[in-house]
C-alpha cells in the first residue's frame, strides 16, 4: 500500500468500527457517500457481525451507509477492488496504463462512475492512488 493520508474523520471512523466489529484496520474510504472499510479476506465476516449487526450498528451510529469488503493483496486485486467499491455499478473491463487505471464501462454505468461534476471519479482516483500507488483513473 501506497503512502497513506487518514484525515481526522476517518479516524474516527476506523476508531468507531474497530470499537464496535472488534476488527483493526487502517482502511476507511468515503466513495459515493458510503463509508467503505476495506480488512484482510479472513476477517470480513467477523467485521460484518452476525446477521449484519455491526454493518447495522455503524450505519445507526454515523447516519451513513457502511460497506466493508476484502483488503486487497496488491495489485493483482485490482479489478476485484474496484467491482468491490463501485457495486451494483458494473463496468465491463480494467486495465493499468502508464500508472493510470483506465475502466471501460457502458454508457449508463460510465455517467454513474463519473458522477455529477466527475466526483466519483475524483473519490475513486483518490482510493486508488492512496491504496495502490496509482497516479489516477480514466473512465471511458
Amino acid at each position: 500500500m501506497a503512502g497513506k493520508i487518514i484525515d481526522m474523520q476517518l479516524m474516527r471512523y476506523i476508531n468507531l468500527f474497530s470499537r464496535i466489529s472488534r476488527v483493526p484496520t487502517t482502511n476507511c474510504f468515503v466513495y459515493n457517500n458510503v463509508i467503505i472499510f476495506a480488512v484482510p479476506n479472513h476477517l470480513v465476516s467477523k467485521a460484518v457481525g452476525k446477521n449484519g449487526v455491526n454493518v447495522r450498528e455503524l450505519g445507526e451510529t454515523l447516519g451513513k451507509k457502511i460497506k466493508i469488503i476484502k483488503m486487497p493483496e496488491g495489485k493483482s486485486n485490482l479489478n476485484g477492488f474496484v467491482k468491490d467499491i463501485t457495486s451494483p455499478v458494473e463496468f465491463n473491463r480494467l486495465e493499468v496504463k502508464d500508472n493510470f487505471v483506465i475502466i471501460s464501462a457502458g454508457k449508463t454505468s460510465k455517467a454513474a462512475l463519473i458522477g455529477r461534476g466527475r466526483i466519483r471519479e475524483q473519490e475513486l482516483g483518490d482510493i486508488l492512488h492512496k491504496s495502490f500507488g496509482v497516479s489516477g483513473v480514466r473512465i471511458i
